[in-house]
């Protein structure tokens, strides 16, 4: 139809809504840049007039001659891409046409970027992730989550699943919140508890807890590649590296508003009125891999600039920016230029350029404490060059500091520095993150805080936002949640009371036409019921000392303990195990957040639960089941010593059948059902002749508790 209008009413084609999309998607990826194919670019009229090595591309307007359309009608135009053939639609090809026999009207000053549009193979800035917030209303009284969940399920006919039982509700509360299981007595007050607010009542309490900022300090230790050690052959000690942990523990608990969260750790020594605990808070720079004897100390310099700069990008924008080092992003809207412009941020320190491990060697004295912290080491740093294709040996134009070009709606902040002292670009680089109109940042949090309550994000590749990941299952919902939480004063604790009071958190795993839903929706995008989930690595381990009693929950903060490690595992180490000591046994009844984190010998025991190796952020961890976890804990001298204890302490040396009950309790916070407590009393009647004696019998029924499915899932 289009042709048969453009004859009719004589206009060209709408150069903005038709023309420019053709020459975005089709044209540009070859025809601009620095160095266009066959010297042709296509981003401006006065380029393609110009043309490249064959001349003018448009020649006679009336379309003769005319070396566009030539190659357009051809189909040599666009060229083939791994052997197909990419010839233009008849539509795109009419809307070419038509346009250059109209003259090749092109609006005064339009210069056609190649990134504002998608195509097939690439996005451009109006990826659904770079678009402005949207404001949804939601009916008043209605809960937000429930409201968007629920008109989701009524397009298809669905229904959620029924409310999880209480105690089953309050394990997965309690382990979100804080990462340790319910007690028994926990479990039977709030069973117990018919006040209409019970339920708001137990959410408020594990927030304030000390234990919350324990839970939710490990998910971003995840993000921020945590550990201890520097990696490599020496894999020597980070000093003072447990002072960020600290600092990200007491960030939580208290509610620090993500905003200044944000802004302290990539500026916190910049920031006016800076503290001891905002300088430290700068070592979510200092985490990364480390190597004091590179073979190239220039070339090195430049690997840990982009450690930074991917850090930096994935953990608050959920973007692969790293990729763009050696050249334009393959499939986001960043130019290698835009790569520099950001690593500039980091150019200034804190180890002086072309020194050994530039960019990340040994702590900083940041006024007078004992500190892994960042500060620049010179206001004006040497200019930082564009890198052709990423080698430090082929130098190109200077590039100054700036944000990534992929957000239009916020510009970048001048980079000042309070004290003078430093760039400011650290600042300017957190300032233009934490902008309240950042379409990115808000997003990108609060997605990472609804998959650690609901198993999946509503954007499932929680760190990647870009045109290869996945996009939301739900975005007014996700829009939504970042409003109220930009409202809420960026506080994290009061989007935990609005995920965790929904009832689409409170569903059961299990649903009466769960075959049905599943014929179409076996992911569960559609959260139709809760999803099952295992413990993690850490909450496997403070389970098992919960239950055992042997769990020290007392201190708070402070160095980390040494784990022991199985001989075994000290056979593979290249030092044989001759200088790892293991801290005194009552330190290592802390909570698996305070272990040391070596990088050369990660603890076997957490690494089977899918622990991260902290090379690079992690935002979200594989969850595995595999034998070699049942193994494990079957195994392990850890579960082995746990189960002891437990044993011990469910007493009642001469009644089997009070001792089952109170293991029952310990391990998994209820009671035993009449056939398990027959099976129980059956299995201590056979270990006991098996193992010879009645304790030891004891022990393999507690272990057996701890390797069951329902001590090592959430729910």
């Amino acid at each position: 139809m289009l042709p048969l209008l453009l004859l009719v009413f004589g206009q060209p084609p709408d150069f903005e809504k038709q023309v420019a999309p053709v020459l975005v998607r089709r044209c540009l990826e070859c025809h601009a840049g620095d160095d266009p194919a066959g010297k042709l670019s296509m981003t401006t009229l006065a380029g393609l007039r110009t043309g490249g090595r064959s001349g003018n591309a448009l020649q006679a307007m009336d379309g003769s001659d005319c070396l566009l359309m030539e190659r357009v009608v051809a189909g040599t135009m666009p060229p083939p891409a791994k052997g197909k053939a990419r010839p233009l639609a008849a539509g795109e090809q009419a809307i070419l046409s038509a346009w250059v026999k109209a003259g090749a009207p092109w609006p005064a000053g339009r210069v056609l970027d190649p990134y504002e549009l998608s195509t097939e193979t690439r996005g451009g800035r109006d990826l659904w992730s770079l678009q402005p917030l949207k404001k949804t209303e939601v009916p008043a009284g209605a809960h937000p989550v429930d409201y968007f969940i629920g008109k989701t399920l009524a397009k298809n006919g669905w229904n959620g699943a029924p409310p999880a039982a209480k105690a089953t509700l309050l394990r997965r509360l309690s382990i979100d919140l804080t990462g340790l299981p319910p007690s028994y007595e926990e479990v039977k007050a709030f069973e117990a508890d018919a006040r209409p607010d019970a339920y708001e009542r137990v959410v408020d309490k594990l927030l304030a807890s000390p234990r919350y900022g324990e839970r939710w300090a490990r998910h971003w230790l995840d993000v921020a590649r945590w550990a201890e050690t520097s990696g490599y052959e020496r894999d020597q000690e980070k000093p003072f590296a447990w002072k960020y942990r600290e600092w990200v523990i007491d960030a939580f608990n208290r509610d620090l508003d993500h905003r200044t969260f944000v802004t302290h750790q990539l500026a916190g020594d910049e920031v006016v009125g800076a503290t001891e605990a905002s300088r430290i808070a700068t070592g979510f720079l200092r985490l990364g891999t480390w190597n004091d004897e590179p073979n190239d100390a220039k070339e090195y310099q430049y690997d840990r600039l982009e450690d930074l700069v991917h850090a930096t990008s994935t953990a608050f924008l959920a973007l692969t920016v790293k990729c763009a080092r050696c050249h334009d992003h393959k499939f986001d809207p960043i130019p290698q230029r835009d790569y520099y412009r950001m690593a500039n941020a980091f150019w200034a320190g804190p180890v002086p350029a072309g020194s050994p491990g530039a960019l990340g060697g040994p702590p900083v004295d940041l006024v007078g404490k004992e500190i892994l912290g960042w500060t620049d080491l010179s206001a004006n740093p040497p200019p930082l060059k564009l890198l052709k294709k990423g080698d430090p040996a082929r130098p190109g134009a200077e590039v100054g500091f700036g944000a990534l070009s992929l957000v239009s709606a916020v510009a970048t902040p001048e980079a000042k520095s309070p004290t003078g002292k430093t760039t400011g670009r650290r600042l300017a680089l957190a300032t233009w993150i934490t902008d309240p109109k950042h379409p990115l940042t808000w997003r990108v949090w609060v997605n990472r805080v609804w998959m650690h309550h609901f198993g999946e994000g509503l954007v499932r590749s929680v760190d990647n936002f870009g045109y290869t990941g996945d996009k939301p299952s739900h975005p007014e919902l996700l829009d939504h949640l970042v409003e109220h939480f930009l409202q809420q004063g960026c506080s994290t604790k009061a989007l935990h009371r609005l995920l965790v009071t929904s009832a689409t958190y409170k569903q059961s795993t299990f649903h009466p036409q769960a075959e049905q839903y599943e014929a179409r929706d076996a992911g569960n995008h559609l959260l139709w019921r809760a999803n099952r989930r295992r413990l993690d690595a850490e909450t496997v381990r403070d389970a098992m000392l919960a239950a055992s009693g042997q769990l020290d929950v007392a201190k708070l903060g402070g160095p980390s303990f040494t784990p022991e490690i199985s001989p075994e595992a000290l056979e593979g180490w290249s030092k044989k195990g001759t200088e790892y000591k293991p801290s005194p046994p009552d330190q290592q009844r802390r909570r698996t957040l305070y272990a040391y984190v070596k990088r050369g010998l990660l603890d076997p025991t957490q690494t089977v639960f899918d622990a991260p190796d902290s090379t690079l952020p992690c935002g979200k961890r594989d969850s595995t089941t595999v034998p070699t976890q049942a193994l494990a804990l079957l195994n392990n001298p850890l579960a082995l010593k746990q189960a002891m204890a437990l044993a011990a302490k469910a007493g009642h040396a001469d009644d089997d059948a009070r001792f089952v009950e109170q293991a029952w309790r310990l391990a998994l916070a209820r009671d035993p059902r009449p056939e398990e407590q027959r099976a129980a009393l059956e299995h201590l009647r056979q270990q006991a002749e098996v193992l010879g004696g009645a304790a030891k019998a004891r022990q393999s029924l507690a272990l057996v508790l701890l390797n069951t499915n329902e001590f090592v899932f959430a729910d």
